[in-house]
């Protein structure tokens, strides 16, 4: 069958298509007045510098092709966050603070999850430059409100440190191949998982990672992990860096999450995620990853978020399909054409009938135009 698409591929028909391009628009004019520089980043790229530095994470996600003119192998960008990143440190190296936004289609090799496409509209903002917390409130203040722009409901914004776990698991002396191992288990909510492979840690470190999935919810999740977890050096900044954005964004839905990982081999420092009481994963995820530009000559601090214009898009209800004119055809009506174009202008959508066509056949308007004396007007259409 000639028109199935790949698994986890889909076309957006009109009114999808006409949400996700509101919302682009919509979110890339706010962005532009925060002053997020808007970059278009390529499709495609050489492999090994698409997977350099903070890609290289993302080779399973990654489709490789071979290039026909150079026979280099080329790969199709899975998150246009590293290309920023590339963009900030090789190509603008700018001193000082830099902000850039970006909005484009992704590819993935597999799917994020069940419910989720294989070609997500990326939609991100990044701030390079700055390494203190004030660049943090910034980029979740500022998600914060793109996203009640765009009327979406948010529930929630989980907030964590990385630097949490990454202490215990340096102070408790775990190799690498466990520590990852301990963290795709965080990941998963694997409880049982987390107790069998901590069983053979000496305390406090093992009580401490049995400790952090409970410590989820509002600010005295803070106060607890202050009771319970060791007085390691590290551990103590990152709290207070979480107590600090309580207060600073007490406007905000926030809360907090310390055994969320997500992204801990690319993160290191705060990270947070956006949740809505209508979809289930997080619909924005975002957070520190200082030094992303170092293997592209310039190691910056850096934090930012970014979302999937589709799944948003699906949170948002159904539009109408009204609020356009109806013309006859033009063709019949030699001064018809100066009219519809004067509404178009002032930016009226205006569906010119084709010759034959009725009313009945015209896509669904609420009004449409009637002459009057060679002058024309417009009425309500009934529908009739």
């Amino acid at each position: 069958m000639n028109w199935l698409l790949p698994e986890y591929v889909a076309d957006a028909l009109p009114q999808e298509a006409a949400r996700i391009e509101g919302l682009r628009r919509m979110a890339l004019d706010l962005l532009r007045t925060h002053a997020y520089e808007q970059v278009m980043p390529p499709l495609l790229e050489y492999l090994d510098s698409l997977l350099t530095g903070p890609g290289s994470l993302l080779r399973l996600r990654t489709f490789q092709l071979v290039d026909q003119l150079s026979g280099r192998t080329l790969g199709v960008r899975a998150d246009m966050t590293p290309q920023a990143a590339r963009i900030d440190a090789h190509l603008l190296n700018r001193e000082g603070v830099t902000r850039l936004c970006y909005c484009g289609s992704v590819l993935h090799a597999l799917p994020a999850s069940q419910v989720s496409s294989r070609e997500p509209i990326q939609l991100g903002a990044e701030l390079y430059g700055y390494a203190g917390l004030e660049a943090d409130i910034e980029v979740i203040r500022l998600l914060f409100a793109l996203l009640q722009a765009m009327k979406v409901s948010v529930s929630c914004i989980d907030v964590s440190h990385v630097g949490i776990f990454r202490a215990l698991a340096r102070a408790a002396k775990i190799d690498e191949t466990r520590e990852g191992e301990l963290q795709g288990l965080f990941h998963a909510k694997d409880i049982p998982g987390i107790r069998a492979c901590c069983a053979a840690l000496a305390e406090p470190y093992r009580s401490a990672f049995m400790r952090l999935p409970e410590l989820y919810g509002d600010a005295g999740v803070l106060d607890t992990a202050m009771l319970y977890l060791p007085r390691i050096p590290e551990i103590l900044p990152a709290i207070e860096s979480l107590r600090r954005l309580r207060s600073e964004l007490a406007d905000l839905p926030l809360s907090f999450d310390l055994a969320d990982l997500t992204g801990y081999h690319y993160h290191n420092g705060v990270v947070f995620a956006a949740y809505s009481s209508g979809f289930a994963s997080a619909i924005a995820r975002g957070g520190r990853y200082d030094g992303a530009g170092k293997v592209f000559g310039r190691s910056r601090p850096a934090t930012g978020f970014s979302m999937d214009l589709r799944s948003v898009a699906r949170l948002l209800p159904s539009l109408v399909c009204a609020n356009a004119i109806l013309a006859p055809c033009a063709a019949n009506f030699p001064a018809l054409s100066d009219e519809i174009a004067r509404l178009r202008e002032s930016g009226e959508v205006v569906v010119e009938l084709l010759p034959g066509q009725t009313r009945s056949e015209g896509p669904l308007c609420d009004r449409w135009l009637v002459e009057d004396n060679g002058m024309w007007r417009i009425e309500a259409l009934n529908g009739d």
